[in-house]
């Protein structure tokens, strides 16, 4: 079939070339004729109408889609067979498709798009209509919710404006997902577009209807939505239809203060408030959006901390992991709407009528259990209400990673004035430390964030990261290379220089520590799991009354005391305390010889260490 169409083409490209050559002659083309587009109205009878193509949508089962002889409609040859996957099916989330055009067709004739439907069960179909042509997709009008039964039933779909539709190229599409997590099929049948001469006119609505007022800043770019017509159908029914904003026309009330184009874009160009209206036909449609521009947008601070300290829900700094949305429209009661908008490349969360919003990013979900804090910056362009409180939930899923699986755990903070402030940034960091109720952060899956007086907030920059207060238990880079050379050191371990040959790294003190050398990142080290205490024997003697400093480089996740020791015959020794946990990682020490007095320094026998927990030694040597 789609050879037969492309061959079409060809021929026809073939001819239409034929046709200028011999018109190229000729200076006068007032004879020249406008193409004509086939006005066919069928799109599927008993098989695709003439240059008819489907393609499948991203995410879908491409084999949803199959012509079916058996299941027709009032006994014609053949219908359309649509087969809905279950839940979790590893073709597609659901089933959805286009059947276009490559060439249009003038549809100006006709006021409806009319098909026959039935299903293996009662269920609804998410969206059905025309107008997505791959391309453009610049009409496309659509139906919502259609009840679909075990019986073949007509559906209409009126045609906002035929007069739009002279070289149209999207015929039908539909997209629909499992019911109550199981799949089914439903047919379709006799598909065409018709003059049904008994249509009422359309009323047009943008905005849902409502007269709905928004903040703004130069530069920001709103788009006007919910637009929606409702005409009345033969059998009395009235039938919403979602359409494209290209069906109307729209007008701002202060075109300096804020412009809007066709496509229902509207950008903020000044301070001062415009409201954005529109026709549809020659009719008011209802709902209006005013703009309310507050002049120059301040952009949230610019987050500073590294990349690989930082997992990243939402900002232009970082890369974000997968987000399922950031407004879930969860509960009846919920009234946010998202206005999410882009200033100057920085993109921004919207939440208008803002009373709770959740934020989920559980395919898959976070693991931050290396993270310290939560950040988010906030900005409330309004006034603050007296008791505002605005309420941060963080939402672990559990070991099971699903939502109420019977081990989600969450965490709410409650931030009131003064932390909250209007007209300024705000920049809000919550330590896991501080959420008790957070039972683990290792299936982090939700951000929710309550408490709103139904008024406008921003959001920006939402993260989590490591104040370096969290280290892995494990190094994953290796210590520090050292830099002193080589002719002012004497070195007991380390890669970088020739150590004190024969020294023994683990004599046998009675201590429970146990000692091996592992490499991280390819350098050697020395490791002491479960330390108590620990020596070192050197192999000879060793005069380092000339040296100045022990240097040593450590690293320990888990540790609460930690001390190094040297010792001279008698025996004498000295400790030095070091800081534990290592901070941020590797810590590299130089410690004073003098801080080891009375040590004979002129011979120094052995190395100490005591404490507890599992500690990471590299680079053990004396310097000038």
């Amino acid at each position: 079939m789609k050879s037969n169409f492309n061959n079409r083409v060809l021929k026809h490209l073939s001819l239409w070339m034929i046709v200028l050559a011999f018109f190229g002659c000729e200076n006068d083309l007032s004879d020249f004729e406008e193409a004509s587009y086939s006005k066919d109205p069928n799109v599927f009878i008993d098989t695709f109408s003439p240059g008819l193509n489907y393609a499948a949508f991203s995410n879908t089962v491409i084999s949803a889609f199959q012509v079916d002889n058996e299941v027709t409609y009032n006994n014609s040859s053949a219908s359309m067979r649509f087969d809905v996957p279950n839940v979790n099916d590893p073709e597609g989330a659901y089933a959805g498709g286009a059947f276009f055009t490559t060439v249009g067709r003038d549809l100006s004739g006709y006021d409806a798009l009319t098909f026959w439907a039935k299903s293996s069960k009662a269920a609804t179909l998410d969206v059905v209509g025309f107008g997505i042509d791959l391309g453009e997709n610049k009409y496309p009008a659509s139906i919502s919710g259609a009840r679909l039964s075990t019986t073949w039933k007509k559906y209409i779909i009126p045609i906002p404006d035929a007069s739009k539709l002279k070289t149209e190229k999207g015929m039908f599409y539909f997209s629909e997902g499992p019911e109550n997590g199981d799949g089914y099929t439903f047919w379709i049948d006799e598909v065409k577009f018709e003059k049904l001469g008994t249509i009422a006119h359309g009323e047009a609505a943008i905005m849902n209807g409502a007269n709905v007022s928004e903040t703004t800043f130069v530069g920001v770019n709103s788009k006007v939505d919910g637009v929606i017509a409702t005409f009345n159908l033969p059998n009395g029914v009235n039938q919403a239809v979602n359409l494209s904003t290209s069906y109307l026309e729209f007008t701002s009330s202060n075109a300096s203060v804020a412009s809007v184009d066709s496509t229902g874009l509207v950008t903020s160009l000044s301070p001062g408030t415009a409201t954005i209206t529109a026709k549809f036909g020659d009719t008011d449609a209802t709902g209006s959006l005013t703009v309310n521009c507050q002049g120059t947008f301040v952009h949230a601070p610019t987050p500073t901390r590294n990349s690989e300290d930082v997992i990243s829900i939402f900002s232009d700094a970082y890369t974000n992991v997968p987000v399922n949305y950031y407004n879930g429209y969860w509960q009846p009661w919920q009234t946010t709407v998202s206005n999410d908008f882009t200033v100057n490349g920085d993109n921004i969360l919207n939440y208008t009528i803002f009373n709770f919003v959740g934020i989920e990013f559980s395919s898959p979900t976070v693991n931050a259990t290396m993270m310290s804090h939560i950040h988010l910056d906030v900005f409330i362009p309004g006034p603050i209400a007296p008791g505002r409180e605005l309420r941060v939930i963080v939402v672990d899923f559990g070991a099971d990673g699903t939502y109420s699986g019977g081990d989600d755990t969450r965490h709410s903070t409650t931030f009131t004035a003064p932390t909250l402030v209007s007209q300024n940034w705000v920049s809000i960091d919550i330590p896991f430390a501080n959420m008790p109720n957070l039972a683990s952060k290792s299936h982090l899956a939700q951000i929710i964030l309550e408490g709103g007086d139904t008024s406008v907030m921003y959001v920006d920059n939402i993260y989590f990261y490591n104040d370096g207060s969290v280290i892995p238990s494990v190094p994953t880079t290796a210590a520090p290379t050292p830099t002193t050379p080589a002719a002012n050191v004497t070195s007991v371990f380390s890669d970088a220089y020739t150590n004190i040959a024969g020294t023994n790294l683990n004599p046998s003190w009675g201590q429970a520590t146990v000692v091996t050398q592992v490499p991280i990142a390819g350098n050697n080290t020395l490791k002491y799991a479960g330390l108590n205490y620990q020596g070192i024997e050197l192999g000879t003697p060793q005069d380092v009354s000339s040296k100045n400093f022990l240097h040593l480089d450590y690293y320990s996740a888990n540790s609460t005391s930690l001390k190094v020791y040297l010792i001279s015959p008698g025996p004498v020794e000295k400790s030095f305390t070091l800081t534990v946990p290592s901070p941020g990682g590797w810590n590299s020490v130089d410690i004073p010889l003098s801080t080891f007095s009375p040590v004979n320094l002129s011979n120094v026998i052995q190395l100490k260490f005591d404490g507890n927990g599992d500690i990471y030694l590299d680079n053990i040597y004396f310097r000038n």
